[in-house]
């Protein structure tokens, strides 16, 4: 189906790259550029999978820079920061989650948090290693936090795209900000975007995001991508809870410009996030394969590519393929289509059949118009 995009030209759904690159500018994360046309940005969440201990938090981080990845992410907020302690239906998670039915949101906080004392530690080994760190905030106590450590870029959760007092607050420390819109509808998406830019943010990328823990491929819906870029004009990128790297790379090809995932050193260790996380190895492909999938999006053009050259010459055509003297009739037992590429084409054959030879010609010669 064809579509009219922001450009006012027409476009395939997912966008002609001429398109896109027209029409959404790219973002400066750190002192990388992310957008359409440069290299996917891949991100590492850390979340809880530190599992309490800063030595295993600075680990992560230096797996992270080992595997390629531009970034890793960390969670600022504590168990009192998010809710309260109250052991009440509406203060425990359902019964029915995979991972954490049951528990009280106090007491996942609780375990999951990283300690505000290990946020320095945390960024600037992340600096030596060459990689940026930054952060999702969940209340202004926490974006002094981050200002105070000299934070980049900013991220905003899911479930905090209806809290545009935070929104804004984060806004106006004019960093860019990754605005994840798991659950959230066009409306609200809107709404947390106009938040951002009132408060003084001038940059942001929007994540797709299915808020789900693990996440199912079914529901990974990537075709929100192109259409959020298209409805808002700016880059778009995927914060993946999936199993493994197969969503992720499919988005890159629908023009996700960075990817967000959880990560953890090795599953079997266990941890709030473990199961969903992707191993080091893991990341390492993600970044690999990400990059592989950008670049094979290319363009809808045809014909032969730089690459295909060698090949384009194994295409079939017209050879002597018998000794010949002049005069001989042009049989299918002297002349057939065969590799390589240099005679008339196999369609040219029922033409000259029947037809004599105006020169002797050896078996392996190319078959042209001069020898008949």
């Amino acid at each position: 189906m064809v579509h009219v995009g922001r450009t006012g030209v027409l476009a395939t759904p997912g966008g002609a790259r001429t398109l896109r690159s027209m029409a959404v500018r790219p973002v400066t994360l750190g002192d990388v550029l992310v957008g359409p046309g440069h290299t996917p940005y891949v991100i590492a969440e850390m979340s809880g999978n530190h599992n309490g201990s800063l030595d295993r938090a600075l680990a992560i981080v230096d797996t992270v820079a080992q595997s390629g990845a531009a970034a890793v992410k960390i969670q600022t907020y504590t168990a009192d920061t998010l809710t309260i302690d109250v052991d009440a239906p509406a203060f425990r998670v359902a019964d029915s989650h995979g991972l954490w039915g049951g528990r009280t949101l106090y007491g996942l906080y609780q375990q999951a948090c990283t300690p505000w004392e290990w946020h320095e530690a945390i960024f600037a080994r992340a600096r030596e290693r060459g990689i940026l760190p930054f952060s999702s905030p969940f209340d202004p106590t926490a974006v002094a936090l981050l200002e105070d450590l000299g934070a980049q870029v900013y991220k905003t959760a899911s479930a905090e795209i209806v809290d545009l007092p935070l929104i804004r607050e984060i806004g106006r420390t004019g960093k860019p900000i990754l605005m994840s819109t798991g659950m959230a509808t066009l409306g609200e998406i809107d709404a947390a975007l106009t938040a951002a830019r009132d408060g003084g943010a001038a940059e942001v990328i929007l994540l797709a995001c299915t808020a789900a823990y693990p996440a199912s491929p079914s529901e990974a819906r990537l075709l929100a991508i192109p259409t959020l870029e298209a409805a808002f004009g700016v880059p778009v990128g995927l914060s993946d809870h999936t199993r493994g790297i197969g969503v992720a790379v499919a988005a890159v090809a629908l023009g996700a410009v960075a990817v967000e995932k959880h990560v953890t050193l090795d599953r079997a260790d266990g941890g709030v996030d473990s199961a969903f996380s992707l191993e080091p190895d893991e990341l390492a492909a993600l970044v690999r394969e990400s990059a592989a999938a950008s670049l094979a999006v290319g363009s809808a053009r045809f014909g032969p590519t730089a690459d295909e050259q060698a090949v384009l010459r194994l295409r079939r055509s017209l050879y002597v393929v018998a000794d010949v003297a002049a005069g001989d009739e042009v049989t299918t037992e002297n002349v057939r289509s065969i590799r390589p590429a240099g005679g008339l084409p196999p369609d040219a054959l029922a033409t000259v059949l029947g037809r004599r030879f105006t020169r002797a010609a050896t078996r392996g010669t190319a078959f042209t118009w001069d020898l008949v």
